[in-house]
């Protein structure tokens, strides 16, 4: 009896996969999406949000937005890492279209828009509070609308929604210090990463260890 086995890597399909195919209908990114979508940027301060008519094309803000409400959601701590999550999660592939901005870009697009992030964090939090989202069960995001849920529990005076605001705020700044402090503690942006021929010899090393270790005269 053999084990359950994935697809071969070499294995080639007749049609190419759509990047939608992998996200389901409850995902978390369709919700950051459709958030997205319905702002009006230039109106919230996003620096960019009306594209230049001459020079380089920039980043829409739109998407560098979902990609920090992406690592917001899930806690991603660094401008390295986002840009990693472009190059390897499927989930941002689908959010960006699979497009990969360099981490100074990332880093920039914060430092050159950090009021109007914050507000955006801020209003995003309380419409998932507000629609029970990510704290509970996740929702399909389809368009409709959604019934909010006003309990008791929910309800709040003066003086604790002010402490509530305080507190939101404040987890919103302290993630926020955190990307700062991880982009400064980075590893030096001009340290080489290792070239495909370097990688190729040392998995050939490491192959090596494994067959002299079988053929050793303890085995």
């Amino acid at each position: 009896m053999d084990y359950i086995r994935g697809v071969s890597r070499q294995q080639v399909t007749l049609f190419p996969e759509a990047v939608e195919d992998y996200i389901t209908a409850d995902n978390a990114v369709r919700f950051i999406d459709a958030f997205v979508s319905q702002l009006d940027l230039n109106e919230l301060g996003f620096q960019r949000a009306e594209p230049n008519e001459t020079g380089r094309p920039a980043y829409d803000p739109g998407d560098l937005l979902r990609l920090y409400l992406y690592g917001y959601l899930n806690r991603v701590r660094s401008s390295r890492l986002l840009e990693r999550e472009t190059k390897v999660n499927i989930e941002v592939m689908w959010l960006l279209g699979k497009l990969s901005p360099d981490f100074k870009t990332i880093a920039d697009f914060r430092r050159d828009n950090l009021k109007a992030l914050k507000q955006v964090c801020r209003e995003f939090t309380l419409l998932c509070r507000k629609l029970g989202l990510f704290g509970g069960q996740l929702v399909a995001v389809d368009g409709s609308k959604f019934k909010a849920v006003n309990g008791r529990r929910r309800n709040f005076n003066a003086q604790r929604l002010k402490k509530a605001m305080h507190l939101l705020d404040e987890k919103i700044n302290g993630y926020l210090r955190s990307l700062d402090a991880a982009d400064a503690n980075e590893p030096d942006p001009d340290t080489p990463s290792p070239s495909a021929a370097d990688l190729r010899a040392k998995i050939a090393t490491l192959r090596g260890r494994k067959a002299n270790i079988n053929h050793s005269p303890m085995n």
